[in-house]
């Protein structure tokens, strides 16, 4: 398996995870793996194009950017809205906030978007 398709089948993992996390009303963790889904997609995609290990990012716009994807409106809200759960789910003061606005509508509509973000993005790699 090269680079590519490690970075690939983690984000597929991530997804996975994702909904595993949503079936166990774990919520936090579900729009969690959902930014480390796509993270790992856009780093196949840098992956593919250059051929060097992506910057260490965890900023999802910016990687856009470095892979060469141009995100329409809606997906470059919803990329910097997930940003900002990774920012959330990492420090403590950000757990409880994020924590008490989440519900399972919320972690379904993420996931759905993620899904369907990360299967346009893995479509790039063929």
């Amino acid at each position: 398996m090269n680079s590519v398709e490690r970075w690939a089948e983690q984000a597929r993992y991530d997804l996975d995870t994702a909904r595993a996390m949503l079936d166990s009303g774990r919520y936090l963790y579900v729009v969690f793996c959902c930014q480390q889904a796509v993270e790992k997609a856009l780093k196949a995609v840098i992956v593919k194009q250059t051929h060097d290990f992506p910057p260490r990012l965890n900023n999802l716009p910016r990687l856009a950017e470095i892979a060469g994807v141009a995100l329409d409106q809606d997906r470059e809200a919803f990329v910097g809205e997930l940003s900002g759960y990774y920012v959330q789910t990492r420090y403590p003061e950000g757990i409880e906030s994020l924590g008490a606005s989440l519900d399972r509508v919320t972690a379904e509509e993420t996931l759905r978007k993620t899904e369907e973000a990360a299967q346009w993005l893995l479509s790039m790699l063929k």
